[in-house]
């Protein structure tokens, strides 16, 4: 099969190798799409994989080819949860499989959705109705990332008193935007938003939230921004997904008292708070949460229905935003490369970039 083998830091190819073998209790996978994530770029190009040569990719979706336990499976399609736990460890044991210390990961730790084929165990695929769009089914891992920290921070399916609380959602890339997606579907109407490109205030009009929602930084200063937008209160929630030190600070000093900060998106350096800056924290009794990937089948079963909700309200024409739609750059498997650039260096405003296997 052809694939994009990750042999060192930046050395990525395009190369024939053996098509993988299904054991008991897997499946072997026809890969349909598999997105590009932000966490593919430094593995690519600055820190390189825990184990090489690797396939790299977990944003994917695709086909059953074979399956030695169910060939009942085989022609069926499939989203695929990229965690692989050990299910013997206290968080496994407890249900938390995402925070299993002993977990494999495709696309990181075995190889992944780079390829034509991909082999991922049972227990890790996830039905995907027929007419649910491939793309879209390759959108449902960072759909659950997400989710998952709309969740863990309360914010899905809480009572009418929580969703007229004041949210912001600082980093428009495809996490803070599929969070935006949720939470419009939610029925949450006080929602800031806070980013730096045209496309990302395109993409949450397209959703249908209103120009005054988005705080651009590039004309205005954010901080006060949202503290005068939120009547000096501040935030009641805040979602920051970029991960930088200057973004974790303006998270703590937007929220208010007995505010909820959700840490989403992955460190880029260091992360430090002014010593003002941290005792907020204290004053305001704050809660300071993180979260990392997404929980396995709750999480996947959620996203899956709203999005057979969404694809169906488009199927009847009626006005429906679709994760797909924030796809900007579409590449082949070959042309991958082309596509891991445009992010690597930024040289082109993105959202999602897809690659067509």
């Amino acid at each position: 099969m052809r694939a994009q083998v990750l042999y060192g830091i930046g050395n990525l190819k395009y190369t024939e190798v053996d098509t993988p073998t299904p054991k008991s209790g897997e499946a072997l996978i026809r890969v349909e799409r598999c997105g590009i994530c932000g966490s593919d770029v430094p593995r690519i190009f600055k820190t390189g994989a825990h184990n090489m040569p690797l396939i790299p990719g977990h944003e994917m979706a695709g086909v059953i080819e074979s399956c030695p336990d169910r060939p009942d499976l085989v022609g069926k399609r499939t989203g695929i949860f990229p965690l692989i736990p050990c299910k013997e460890c206290t968080q496994c044991r407890a249900g938390h499989y995402e925070m299993c210390i002993n977990y494999d990961y495709l696309g990181s730790r075995s190889d992944g959705g780079f390829a034509e084929y991909v082999v991922a165990p049972l227990w890790n695929l996830l039905p995907i109705p027929e007419d649910i769009g491939a793309e879209d089914a390759a959108m449902l891992e960072p759909m659950c990332v997400a989710a998952h920290a709309l969740r863990l921070v309360g914010l899905l399916g809480k009572s009418t008193e929580v969703k007229g609380s004041s949210i912001v959602v600082c980093g428009l890339g495809t996490i803070g935007l599929l969070t935006a997606l949720f939470l419009k579907d939610a029925g949450y109407d006080d929602v800031l938003f806070v980013g730096n490109k045209d496309i990302q205030k395109k993409k949450l009009l397209e959703m249908g939230y209103d120009d005054a929602q988005f705080i651009d930084v590039r004309y205005c200063d954010p901080v006060a921004a949202i503290m005068d937008r939120t009547g000096g209160a501040g935030a009641d929630y805040y979602l920051e997904c970029i991960g930088r030190s200057e973004s974790y600070e303006q998270a703590v000093k937007c929220t208010g008292p007995l505010g909820h900060i959700m840490l989403v998106g992955n460190p880029a350096s260091d992360m430090e708070l002014p010593r003002e800056v941290y005792w907020k924290i204290l004053r305001n009794q704050m809660t300071l949460q993180g979260t990392w990937n997404s929980g396995f089948p709750d999480d996947w079963s959620y996203a899956l229905e709203r999005l057979t909700t969404w694809t169906a309200l488009k199927a009847a024409g009626n006005p429906a935003f679709l994760p797909s739609d924030l796809i900007t750059h579409r590449f082949t498997l070959e042309d991958l490369p082309k596509g891991l650039d445009i992010m690597h260096r930024k040289s082109q405003d993105y959202v999602k970039v897809m690659v067509e296997i």
